[in-house]
């Protein structure tokens, strides 16, 4: 039997232009895996820089929508010679941040530091001496370091018209003329017995108040000739007094404090209408109601 050899085709071999060709095409395909994966890592950082970015502007809106977010009460318990002040900031602050109301205590500041240091809820407390604001600090009641955001100066009430002539301190102690004063622990009070003790006066008044708007109204409804008030009460008052200035009332201004309480039940809120009162716009505002500068 004969056997045949078989030939077998030759394994083709391409071209030297073909092999250019292979060559180019997979150096082409290398090239694009590269970029590829360079591609994706840049994609990484981009989307890592995106989302820095996105939590930096989140960040940033944040502290701007945190103020949009406050709400809920926010209690103030604020010494009376601040009703008008206060009362117009607290519109202020509820305009600016919808869903929020400040609601106010006023009254003497040795009654509202008792309150406050026996268990009354409360936020905030503006103080008219730093020896009632001692009292809630002492009582560690107070969240960090009350600051003075104001001074307050005192003034004569007269009736309209100064109809008894009273034109120096020393005028209170006329026989015969009535003359309130706010009660001695009273900051009011305690300042009007430093004006009087630093002139040598003695005064004996038909009454003593438990706050300062308790001695101008003794004044306003004509119980009294006179009582020694502070000049922002003369001011609000409007033409129902007539204030007078003495010179020793310079002696014995007084630095008003205030401070967020460390049990506030709305901190946030109050820590907010706290920066209000002693920003540019709060200054402004109780600058024009007659307050001295801190």
């Amino acid at each position: 039997m004969t056997t045949r050899s078989v030939s077998r085709p030759r394994p083709s071999r391409p071209r030297p232009g073909a092999r250019r060709t292979i060559r180019l095409v997979g150096g082409l395909a290398l090239a694009a895996v590269a970029l590829t994966a360079c591609s994706s890592g840049d994609s990484g950082d981009s989307g890592d820089s995106a989302t820095a970015s996105g939590s930096a502007t989140a960040s940033g809106s944040g502290s701007g929508s945190s103020a949009e977010k406050l709400s809920g009460t926010v209690t103030v318990f604020a010494a009376a010679s601040l009703k008008e002040s206060f009362t117009s900031l607290g519109k202020t602050f509820e305009k600016e941040h919808p869903g929020t109301k400040v609601s106010f205590n006023f009254g003497g500041s040795d009654s509202l530091a008792a309150s406050i240091t026996s268990g009354a809820p409360a936020d905030v407390f503006a103080a008219a001496s730093p020896k009632t604001m001692k009292t809630v600090t002492d009582a560690k009641a107070a969240k960090g370091d009350p600051a003075t955001f104001v001074r307050n100066q005192l003034e004569i009430a007269t009736l309209p018209g100064n109809p008894k002539k009273i034109a120096t301190l020393k005028d209170l102690t006329r026989s015969g003329l009535k003359v309130a004063l706010c009660a001695k622990e009273v900051p009011c009070g305690s300042a009007a017995q430093t004006a009087l003790d630093g002139a040598g006066l003695k005064l004996t008044p038909v009454s003593y108040e438990q706050d300062v708007k308790g001695a101008l109204t003794k004044v306003e409804l004509k119980e009294v000739d006179a009582s020694v008030v502070y000049r922002t009460d003369v001011k609000a008052a409007g033409g129902k007094v007539e204030g007078v200035e003495f010179p020793e009332s310079k002696k014995a201004i007084n630095d008003y404090p205030i401070a967020l309480l460390k049990n506030a039940p709305n901190a946030e809120a109050a820590t907010a209408f706290i920066d209000l009162v002693k920003s540019a716009r709060g200054q402004k505002a109780l600058g024009q109601a007659g307050f001295l500068k801190p």
